[in-house]
């Protein structure tokens, strides 16, 4: 068994990526951190690039910044208030302060849809252009977001895989000897890296509004699903899912009805 573990690479990476000298009053810059400042970079670079080409119902470079700043505020927001309702309910009634707390980790990815959703309805309202097409664009930004998030999570050593013996197993020391499926990097595959590639492709086909959204939500739910197979069910389980899978039907739901909105008319 001894012999078997050491075949496996152990984690042993670090959560800080920076650390400030001592007596600072913080730790330092957090991978976490800098995965949520890299999506929103690769976000501002794909707003712009697709903009200048025609391809958004953007204006200005005024309402890329007022997209993207809104979108920041509803992923962090919603982020860490769907992790506290849908997860981390007992936690946050022995300690409300804990919700501000982001740099410990703790974001859900649920979460953080909804309030990207309630950042592109406020300005689709606000520009007075098609909440469709904006939805477009906000699901085309995603998955950078969702990549980067995905490789922090591994990083942290967070969010484990179940126990296994495949060739690529990690042993996360936090959670005992035994190897697991490294979850965390199938997810940042499964949710992050394909959609991006998918909608990289789709998005300059000028598509009918809302059927890009459809096809992301669609395409990040099946991967969600698939990689919640293989990663342990700390949070719990509904109706015999995982809570990951349980909450990720409503955005497949969701993705169908975009797609039947927006189905083309027979030939």
């Amino acid at each position: 068994m001894i012999a078997a573990a050491l075949a496996f690479w152990t984690h042993d990476l670090d959560p800080v990526a920076f650390r400030f000298p001592a007596g600072w009053g913080l730790a330092g810059v957090h991978w976490y951190g800098l995965a949520y400042a890299a999506g929103f970079l690769v976000a501002a670079g794909l707003l712009g690039y697709w903009r200048r080409a025609g391809l958004t119902p953007l204006r200005s470079a005024l309402d890329e910044s007022t997209l993207l700043t809104a979108v920041m505020v509803g992923v962090i927001a919603g982020g860490r208030l769907g992790h506290v309702l849908l997860y981390a309910r007992a936690e946050f009634a022995a300690d409300p302060l804990m919700l501000f707390r982001i740099w410990q980790g703790g974001m859900a990815s649920h979460g953080g849809f909804l309030g990207v959703l309630l950042a592109g309805v406020w300005f689709a309202r606000r520009a007075r252009v098609d909440f469709f097409s904006v939805g477009d664009l906000l699901c085309a930004i995603a998955p950078a977001g969702l990549f980067f998030g995905r490789l922090a999570n591994f990083v942290n050593a967070e969010l484990v895989g179940n126990p296994t013996s495949v060739a690529w197993a990690v042993i996360f020391p936090r959670e005992g000897p035994e190897p697991r499926h490294p979850s965390q990097l199938y997810e940042a595959f499964g949710e992050g890296l394909l959609p991006l590639l998918w909608v990289l492709v789709r998005l300059p086909r000028r598509l009918p509004p809302g059927r890009l959204a459809g096809e992301f939500l669609l395409l990040y739910s099946a991967g969600r699903i698939v990689s919640e197979c293989f990663r342990s069910a700390q949070d719990g389980y509904v109706l015999g899912l995982t809570a990951g899978q349980f909450w990720t039907l409503p955005l497949g739901a969701f993705g169908l009805f975009l797609l039947w909105r927006a189905r083309r008319p027979a030939e």
